[in-house]
């Protein structure tokens, strides 16, 4: 089974507006003393009345005031929308180095597994495994464009230690010699990018701002959103293996979508819709992503993508820091797999010469 990413359009989404109360504050003379100096008892007792009266009220009108200026979920995700089109045109000069690290805990099941074999063999038939298989990658991860489209494109230079050979020539190849279609070097880039996927679950989309383009204003009416109060991704179920990563203030909004259109962005091999959903963590003054989750599932593959986001003082934007990957069959496959960033780094394509990469 297999999950591969796609981009498509659709309706926008709408939001219902806010509802406003008002609250009145009155006051009475009739639980005065019988018999006493009305005079004397009516002014200490309107003023302590009249105080109270303007507390509360200034109190219902200040949170009167603060529900006003409560952004509504239409315009925290427009702001998103402009945020991310922001980020995707700042991110596109700017290359970071990858250390991505990925395990297979088990192989999907096989059938007609030998009564008489040895036991490596049985476990390998039924898709366990005595020691996890492991792979350390190495890369630049860079945002290119092709068809209008932005496309993460990461760059292998290391593979468990061991300095990939045909690195320029890859690069030359996919950049600079090839005029084929935009689309045919978009398939180019995403499949260049997932050579070195171990495991039985082919996989593309595991690039950490993948989930981004969800957010875009033209792919916003593809899918249904709405407000949340969990504060952690589901797929981060220990600490993060760096400081502050997948933790957000309690101002940041966690917004909850849903793929609804087909013709889903991911699809499977065999071109089925694999619609996604998940969550995004926003600054809802400011549209800016903190946390994105990705999740695509159907019967058969179940794939999970956490991505935390910090600022990055030297470029002045959030950059990614740490990707976190679970992929799951139905035959008993599962891959997880961590990547962190870091050195972010200017870098310039010359048509006319050279790919560089300042290092």
């Amino acid at each position: 089974m297999a999950v591969w990413n796609r981009r498509l359009h659709g309706d926008r989404h709408k939001c219902a507006g806010m509802n406003r109360i008002r609250v009145f504050v009155g006051l009475s003379y009739d639980d005065l003393t019988p018999g006493g100096d009305r005079r004397s008892m009516v002014v200490p007792l309107l003023m302590n009345r009249l105080a109270a009266a303007i507390s509360t009220s200034l109190f219902v009108l200040g949170l009167s005031a603060a529900a006003a200026q409560e952004p509504t979920l239409a315009t925290v995700l427009d702001r998103a929308a402009t945020y991310v089109a922001d980020f995707e045109r700042q991110l596109s000069g700017i290359v970071a180095e990858e250390r991505y690290v990925q395990e297979v805990k088990a192989f999907s099941r096989r059938s007609g597994c030998p009564a008489e074999a040895t036991y490596t063999a049985i476990l390998r038939c039924r898709g366990q495994l005595t020691t996890p298989i492991r792979l350390e990658l190495k890369s630049d991860l860079l945002l290119v464009q092709a068809a209008r489209k932005w496309v993460q494109f990461r760059d292998v230079f290391e593979a468990d230690g061991v300095s990939v050979r045909d690195r320029p020539e890859r690069l030359t190849r996919l950049f600079l010699v090839e005029s084929a279609a935009s689309r045919d070097r978009i398939g180019a880039i995403l499949k260049e990018s997932a050579r070195y996927n171990i495991g039985d679950i082919q996989r593309n989309i595991n690039t950490p701002v993948f989930a981004l383009q969800i957010l875009e204003r033209s792919n916003q009416p593809r899918f249904k959103f709405k407000r949340s109060n969990d504060r952690v991704p589901d797929g981060v179920k220990k600490e993060p293996a760096l400081p502050g990563a997948f933790r957000t203030s309690t101002e940041v909004w966690a917004i909850e979508y849903e793929e609804k259109q087909p013709g889903t962005i991911i699809r499977t091999t065999d071109y089925r819709d694999l619609p996604s959903r998940g969550r995004f963590w926003i600054e809802p003054d400011t549209g800016h992503v903190l946390i994105s989750e990705l999740v695509a599932r159907n019967r058969a593959v179940h794939a999970t993508v956490d991505v935390s986001y910090q600022s990055e003082p030297l470029l002045g934007l959030l950059v990614p820091i740490e990707m976190r990957e679970r992929y799951d069959d139905h035959r008993g496959a599962r891959i997880d797999a961590v990547a962190s960033y870091g050195r972010f780094r200017q870098f310039q394509v010359n048509t006319n010469e050279t790919f560089l990469i300042n290092r």
